[in-house]
């Protein structure tokens, strides 16, 4: 009798155990739960991203070209000749010669020397007059020396085609010089413009016309005389 009470004793004390680890439970589920707050996420999140391996960086595979640079000349020295008319006022109009030498300051700007020759007509008086001669045959040399500075503008391109391109420029240029006429030596002022082509690194062609301004009194009235002159200069650089 005594046994079977102590049974019963020991059942129920385990039944008084498990329902109180029930109603824990349940009670436990009405209590408010901790707020984990946006810092708090961000940080987590942090954390997570930093125990994650950096991706895997992708090594582009790309093929080395060869490039060629050109080779541009740069030299500032420019020698050539030149060849065209000279009007000669009152003499008419003959071919003309001669040679000049420049040196590029800066890509804008340039001096020229420049030595020319040509030879005088008959005016109209000594056509007129028959045998009348004004001048000797020496004295009909018009001989000019000029030293000009030079001003580029307007640089650009001129097309051969469609594979071949020259680099171009208008110049201006005005200068004082010279002038061997008629036995005399005047001082001469000259101006004008032009053209220039570069085929090559190496080589220039220009076209222009210049005016050599004098004073000259050869037929009997003091004035000043213009003698315009249309050329074709080829050059070298050096």
């Amino acid at each position: 009798m005594e046994s079977r009470l102590r049974v019963l004793l020991l059942i129920a004390a385990l039944a008084a155990l498990s329902g109180c680890g029930t109603v824990r439970g349940w009670l436990g589920r009405g209590e408010p739960q901790p707020q984990v707050s946006e810092v708090d996420q961000a940080v987590a999140t942090e954390a997570e991203e930093a125990d994650q391996p950096a991706p895997r960086v992708i090594e582009p595979e790309v093929e080395r070209r060869v490039i060629k640079v050109p080779k541009i000349d740069t030299e500032n020295f420019e020698l050539g000749g030149v060849f065209g008319s000279l009007s000669i006022e009152d003499f008419g109009s003959n071919n003309s010669y001669g040679v000049r030498a420049a040196y590029h300051i800066t890509e804008d700007f340039f001096f020229r020397a420049q030595a020319g020759r040509s030879e005088a007509g008959r005016t109209s008086f000594e056509t007129l007059g028959g045998q009348v001669q004004l001048l000797t045959g020496d004295e009909r040399q018009f001989t000019y020396y000029s030293l000009s500075l030079g001003y580029n503008f307007l640089p650009g391109e001129v097309f051969l085609g469609r594979g071949r391109a020259m680099n171009s420029s208008f110049f201006v240029i005005g200068g004082i010089g010279s002038t061997e006429f008629a036995g005399d030596d005047q001082f001469t002022v000259n101006f004008g413009a032009g053209f220039r082509v570069l085929p090559t690194d190496w080589l220039a062609v220009d076209i222009g016309v210049e005016d050599r301004v004098f004073e000259s009194d050869l037929l009997g009235t003091s004035k000043l005389v213009n003698n315009l002159e249309a050329q074709i200069g080829v050059t070298v650089f050096f």
